[in-house]
């Protein structure tokens, strides 16, 4: 791409129709071509990361979420294909578009079968790369409207127990690979029979929804999880984050909660920090943390409700 060319891209940014919810990080170790089609993809309207090589993607993935992922790939250190293996392993959510140069010797049923969901040979026209870039976040939301059906509470629009059993899985898979914590927090609503039968089930539905808005609003969009686990019970998993900041999001749970005046409800939390046990398999190691998260919130029950109960042990 000539100079002149990304000097009108770059005038042409304040142009923008529609901003993008996804964002998309870009690998290529050509600074040129990173910097052309970074502003490419931010004058679709994109919020755009730049990596230089593999490696350097890797990090960039570890601090943010990122969507989509369009990788060179002839690369130093790491190259694209290397690369793409490494994000289906790792980051299941995140789709990848490779690209390649004439000469390289990667094919399209190559990177396909490897697990990216589309190619584009370089160089390639603008209208290209935005019609597949636009195709890929059609059929990511498509995939996500779909999955809400099948995956989420009708009542309160959370996450259900199916989800529950499959995420915590992969979380917890996922922080012994790349080494960070998780934590598991399951939520009861105190007194709510004694409210139900009060003020009656219509009544006992806007309890319900209230706090899963509040689950929603204290926890961290994109990298923190949330369910309604069953009933009056509800579940949320804690991504990438410390024991006291775990606490400090559980309790403003808590406290926003007790500020919607219910009358007579509160919430009870237990919370665990999800380690692995080597002596266990996986479902059996998955089944301990739910156990003892469930003993921490009986125990913030039986100690007089309202309270956060950490379990730190393993």
């Amino acid at each position: 791409m000539e100079l002149e060319e990304k000097q009108i891209l770059h005038d042409d940014r304040m142009k923008l129709t529609k901003n993008h919810d996804i964002k998309i990080l870009v690998v290529d170790d050509d600074q040129l071509v990173l910097e052309a089609i970074s502003l490419l993809v931010e004058l679709f309207g994109y919020k755009c990361y730049t990596a230089v090589n593999g490696l350097d993607a890797i990090e960039k993935l570890k601090s943010d979420v990122i969507d989509i992922v369009v990788t060179d790939v002839d690369m130093p250190e790491m190259d694209g294909l290397k690369l793409l293996s490494y994000i289906k392993d790792n980051y299941t959510d995140t789709d990848v578009i490779v690209a390649t140069g004439y000469t390289d010797k990667a094919s399209y049923a190559d990177v396909i079968r490897a697990g990216a969901i589309d190619f584009i040979k370089k160089p390639f026209e603008r209208d290209e790369l935005e019609a597949k870039l636009n195709r890929a976040e059609r059929e990511r939301n498509m995939i996500r409207r779909l999955e809400k059906l099948s995956l989420c509470d009708s009542l309160t629009g959370l996450y259900n127990r199916r989800s529950f059993d499959l995420r915590l899985a992969e979380e917890v898979q996922r922080a012994h690979r790349q080494d960070f914590q998780v934590y598991l927090a399951l939520i009861d609503i105190d007194n709510f029979k004694g409210y139900n039968d009060t003020f009656g089930h219509p009544a006992g539905d806007k309890v319900l929804n209230a706090v899963g808005m509040i689950l929603n609003d204290c926890t961290r969009h994109n990298v923190d999880f949330t369910f309604r686990y069953g009933g009056d019970e509800f579940a949320a998993i804690l991504t990438q984050i410390g024991e006291e900041q775990a606490v400090k999001i559980m309790e403003r749970v808590l406290h926003n909660f007790q500020q919607a005046g219910f009358s007579g409800t509160t919430l009870s939390v237990g919370l665990v920090r999800c380690t692995r046990d080597e002596t266990l398999s996986w479902p059996a190691n998955v089944a301990r943390m739910i156990d003892r998260a469930d003993k921490a919130l009986y125990l913030a029950k039986a100690q007089g409700k309202n309270m956060v109960v950490l379990d730190s042990g393993s």
